[in-house]
């Protein structure tokens, strides 16, 4: 292409150590050759009178920065001093302070965009502060261009919320970290690097795409980095060194390359909400993001008083929060706070489990029941959420024998990334329990596999540890079938048994994929099915 990169540093919180960060680029410049920008976030300046004396040599002229040096505005209300006023300007020869907010485009065509200081609390907003009013000012002029696809670099002093969705986790405390709006500014802006600082350590997200698969034109991916702070004890990494050609200069096929270790947008929900109606529903998918609690912790409109948490919500009964669970490398269609979750089919919310209408379920009231939080297999879950499932279980089941209807369960654990129990009605006229249990044995054996009965009061960890590949099923009588999968387990095995001529009698229906219905189809099933099992919902209750 013949664009030469440009050579860049970027720098987390210098906080006064202005002497030691400088001296750690004329090292790096003396074994890599000059870099043509020092990018600083966080806070630049120390309040110690030992740092004003290090910074009042540079202001005099007496030091000089070895390299284009820009900062952002002041994080602190300590620092405010250092800063003339809220446009950018020199500071000092070769330092220079970038503005409160805006885009800085090089004469080489880079382009920087740039917010400091944090999130202001109040009205009005402190100085150390941005509003929602700069953030507006600095994303619209850029995205009413039509020929806009993003900016080169973004840099800010908080972390984006939410950024570690899909992708490794940082060493900090998620639930107090990084705020929403510079997460929907990153979703808006669509950095190819995006730098931060304030939290004091060192994270470096998998790059993260900018387009959804399949259904948008592919984009380039965006790279997050926290940088920690200089001089720190633990030795973590404040410097970050990399080459850049502007996106203005890059062929389209080279700037939308994917690595291999490329994950989704950590901020996909942000795309869903401009698809959500607005509302209770939307509330519950926005305020689960942002807190990173338990997704029970909020109201989910199901047009009827529903807990979802709601309980001790003035905090005397709340019960005790449970650990967060592991989170998926990618979309997931079973976590509840997932934007791919179809929340329509929703029926019941708990706790730690909901309710749900099976997807080309087999029969109208086919449900299914899943932990809130991503967990593989029932083996993997804390005793509360096993708990909580449990009661699931007997709920149904007694609302399945109120309708004359035997109740089954089953669980693959094969091939798949959320719990799903998948929880069938068989009319007890049809057959007997005896008939259901020798329907699975007899087409276990004809599979070559051997389904094997287990005590009723079997602990299913003691059999499967997890990560464990089996298929389990529950009877209305209690009896326990099991079988450790080996390999090529036939995917539909449990609906092919229950849709056979001995059970349902419905063998067409064997595959979910032969049985989809429109969403208004389904929304009048799930709606009909939130009626009927409303009385034995204890979600509503509790």
């Amino acid at each position: 292409m013949g664009e030469k990169p440009l050579k860049i540093l970027a720098c987390g919180d210098v906080e006064g150590s202005i002497n030691a960060v400088f001296n750690r680029v004329r090292t790096i410049q003396k074994k890599s050759g000059q870099f043509d920008l020092l990018l600083c976030v966080g806070n630049f300046f120390g309040s110690s009178p030992g740092a004003q004396a290090e910074w009042q040599e540079y202001k005099s002229g007496a030091k000089k920065a070895p390299i284009h040096t820009y900062i952002l505005g002041a994080a602190s209300q300590e620092t405010l001093r250092f800063f003339p006023s809220a446009d950018g300007c020199e500071l000092a020869d070769n330092i220079t302070y970038l503005g409160r907010r805006g885009v800085f485009t090089g004469a080489s065509g880079l382009q920087i965009a740039y917010v400091s200081g944090r999130e202001g609390q109040q009205d009005p907003t402190p100085a150390h502060c941005f509003s929602p009013k700069d953030l507006t000012q600095l994303v619209e002029p850029l995205i009413s261009n039509n020929q806009f696809r993003g900016v080169d670099i973004l840099l800010t002093s908080q972390w984006p919320r939410g950024v570690w969705q899909y992708a490794n986790s940082p060493e900090v405390n998620t639930k107090f970290c990084g705020t929403t709006s510079i997460s929907h500014l990153a979703y808006k802006l669509k950095p190819r690097y995006h730098f931060a600082a304030v939290e004091g350590v060192h994270y470096e997200r998998l790059p993260y795409r900018n387009h959804v698969v399949l259904q948008e034109n592919t984009q380039h991916v965006s790279r997050f980095i926290a940088l920690a702070t200089v001089n720190n004890p633990e030795k973590r990494k404040y410097l970050y060194a990399f080459n850049i050609i502007p996106m203005k200069s890059m062929e389209a096929s080279e700037l939308v390359k994917q690595p291999q270790d490329v994950t989704e947008s950590p901020y996909t929900i942000f795309r869903s909400l401009q698809r959500c109606s607005i509302g209770v529903l939307k509330c519950f998918v926005y305020c689960v993001y942002l807190s990173q609690e338990p997704a029970s912790q909020f109201f989910f409109d199901l047009g009827k008083k529903q807990r979802g948490g709601g309980r001790g919500q003035g905090g005397r009964d709340r019960p005790k929060q449970p650990r967060r669970p592991p989170q998926p490398s990618g979309p997931c269609w079973f976590c509840l706070a997932s934007p791919q979750v179809e929340k329509h089919l929703v029926i019941s919310i708990g706790t730690h489990c909901y309710l749900a209408l099976a997807k080309g379920s087999l029969t109208p009231q086919h449900v299914l029941v899943l932990p809130i939080g991503h967990y593989q297999s029932v083996v993997e879950l804390s005793s509360e959420v096993v708990k909580e499932l449990d009661r699931y279980k007997m709920a149904v089941r007694t609302f399945y024998k109120s309708k004359g209807q035997r109740c089954v369960l089953f669980e693959r654990n094969y091939h798949s990334q959320h719990l799903q129990i998948q929880v069938v009605p068989v009319p007890e006229d049809k057959c007997t329990t005896e008939d259901i249990k020798e329907a699975f044995m007899l087409q276990a054996q004809e599979q070559n596999m051997e389904l094997m009965e287990i005590p009723q009061h079997t602990d299913l960890k003691q059999i499967a540890p997890p990560g464990t590949p089996y298929f389990y099923v529950e009877l209305d009588s209690g009896e326990k079938l099991f079988y450790r999968i080996q390999k090529n387990f036939p995917l539909q095995f449990g609906r092919e048994v229950l849709a056979s001529e001995a059970l349902l009698n419905i063998p067409e229906r064997a595959d979910w994929r032969e049985c989809k219905q429109t969403p208004e189809e389904e929304e009048g099933l799930s709606k009909q099915l939130r009626n009927d099992f409303q009385p034995y919902d204890f979600a509503l209750e509790d």
